[in-house]
């Protein structure tokens, strides 16, 4: 066994149980990336990014995601069909088996990594992978410690990712032969069975969720968030496809992050060092700055090409899966905020695709409603996303991201309305709450028409400037939502829903359908009392 690469000298690997292959520490993005095409794992692509194939698995699992039951989870952690139990003893056996497989590894890549901007909240990472590529990714989505800081550099967390390693279901207690566990006790993720890199960044976030709560009081928050010139921070929550990626990387903005957050006393920051964006459909012209991030670094997942001498990108090619990926460092967006914090927010933007067509394209939220979207977490799937959908099919994701949250989802609420109740200490100003529908508007999926970006880019600008305080609204019969009469470089027609569809009479049946699955969704939290007042 030999290691190579950056390293605290004074740890050892053996320690963590490798003790046979070589270890590659810290490896620059150009080696593994060199690693990664010698070992016939990844192409080059004419943007210079690295392509992969993720293999069996496209996306998480979140069936085959667990937690220790032990002392510290067992009072708190929301078991059941989001956070599934482990033993302690069965993760024990699965800890081995990932150990032994990496062990018979000819080599493994180690990287240390931070998570969470704020120092006062900072994990220390230590990750150990099985190839160069899934090392890269972690290299990407991470805050990176320079060299002075790797030098001296000590673990809270070790992650073990290993997707040759798969279980045996009756032997270990899980679902099938991949799995995903945290266990609090041994501060230790373990993954096998699966390449998917998404795995291993919302092990981490998963973690975080149960940690800054419990431990410390801060909200974390499955969302994007950027900065305006006069220091103003936004928030931008949403599910899968609602386009949260999108709108908070604005040219006239800074980027905080892309993905994932902590709201503090004092500051937002990011968890992250990265961004992992989906890239079916993607064009330079609809997101530019994305686009752009595509480069040497960047890390593809599951494209296709339309010229495969030339390693041509075909973004539309959904041949694997519609989840198509790319990881980049966040530096390789042109505007960031370099120490990834940002103030309190002043406005926080809920984002939905509603395909049934009945969501205004803005609304104004109070601080009751926005306590109930966030803990609904609406969107809807449209037909051939998925096998077996053949029409509209509205998905609820509590908070915005139920499969990270250990805690119940009311707990993260409260966190939400007591800031909402605040304010913002730093201008004393009132936090604006709005609901973004980037869905249908005319009709639903099928019948209407998808909302362009550059109208909902212009509302959330009308929003964040303030343009909107200047306007009257009127109120939704439906929904009881706050709709603007005008908004700059939008249609008036458009803004109110009902008068898009050519049949009122229609847009009334469905609208009502939809209340009543948002009523039908919510009784799980009828007893739920939002800590905000209006």
């Amino acid at each position: 066994m030999k290691s190579f690469g950056l390293k605290n000298q004074n740890f050892d690997i053996e320690s963590l149980g490798i003790t046979k292959p070589n270890t590659f520490w810290n490896l620059s993005p150009s080696a593994l990336i060199e690693k990664t095409i010698l070992k016939e794992q990844g192409k080059m692509t004419n943007s210079g990014a690295l392509a992969i194939d993720t293999g069996t698995f496209t996306g998480r699992s979140p069936k085959d995601r667990f937690i220790v039951i032990d002392g510290i989870t067992e009072d708190k952690v929301d078991w059941g069909t989001t956070n599934l139990s482990i033993t302690p003893e069965n993760f024990d056996k699965l800890e081995k088996k990932v150990i032994n497989h990496l062990n018979s590894c000819e080599e493994v890549y180690v990287r240390d990594a931070w998570a969470c901007a704020n120092t006062n909240y900072r994990l220390s990472v230590r990750v150990i992978n099985e190839h160069p590529w899934q090392n890269l990714f972690v290299h990407n989505m991470f805050l990176r410690p320079d060299t002075k800081d790797i030098n001296s550099f000590e673990h809270d967390w070790v992650v073990y990712a290993a997707p040759g390693c798969k279980a045996d279901p009756e032997k270990d207690g899980t679902r099938q032969e991949n799995f995903a566990c945290i266990n609090f006790t041994k501060k230790t993720i373990i993954i096998g069975g699966t390449a998917y890199t998404g795995e291993i960044k919302k092990g981490i976030f998963s973690a975080l969720n149960f940690l800054l709560p419990t431990n410390h009081g801060v909200f974390p928050m499955h969302c994007s968030a950027n900065v305006g010139k006069k220091g103003d921070t936004a928030l931008f929550f949403g599910l899968s496809g609602t386009g949260k990626t999108t709108l908070s990387t604005d040219p006239d903005r800074k980027l905080i992050g892309d993905d994932e957050h902590g709201w503090s006393k004092g500051s937002v920051f990011n968890f992250e060092g990265g961004c992992y964006a989906k890239t079916i459909h993607l064009s330079e012209s609809r997101e530019p700055q994305i686009y752009k991030a595509i480069k040497f670094g960047a890390l593809l997942e599951n494209v296709g090409f339309k010229d495969e001498d030339n390693r041509v990108v075909d973004f539309d090619f959904d041949g694997k899966t519609q989840n198509t990926r790319v990881s980049y460092p966040i530096y390789h967006i042109d505007d960031i905020v370099f120490n990834s914090r940002g103030d309190i927010p002043e406005n926080i933007f809920f984002l939905t695709c509603d395909a049934f067509g009945v969501l205004p394209p803005i609304a104004k939220l109070t601080n009751e409603q926005a306590m109930e979207y966030f803990l609904l977490g609406y969107t809807a799937k449209i037909a051939g996303t998925e096998a077996g959908i053949n029409e509209p099919q509205a998905t609820f994701s509590a908070c915005f991201g139920l499969p990270f949250l250990p805690l119940h989802p009311t707990e993260y609420a409260k966190l939400l309305g007591e800031k909402l109740a605040k304010g913002n200490n730093t201008n004393n100003k009132k936090i604006n709450v709005w609901l973004i529908n980037t869905g249908w508007s005319g009709g639903s999926y099928g019948a209407g028409s998808r909302m362009e970006l550059v109208f909902t880019r212009s509302m959330v600008q009308a929003a964040l400037t303030g343009k909107l305080d200047q306007v009257p609204f009127i109120q939704d019969p439906h929904f009881g939502l706050s709709i603007p009469t005008s908004c700059p470089d939008v249609p008036n027609a458009l803004l109110n829903p009902r008068d898009t569809w050519p049949n009122e009479q229609a847009y009334d049946e469905k609208a009502k359908h939809l209340k009543d699955l948002f009523a039908e969704n919510f009784k799980k939290y009828e007893s739920f009392k939002p800590a905000t007042a209006n």
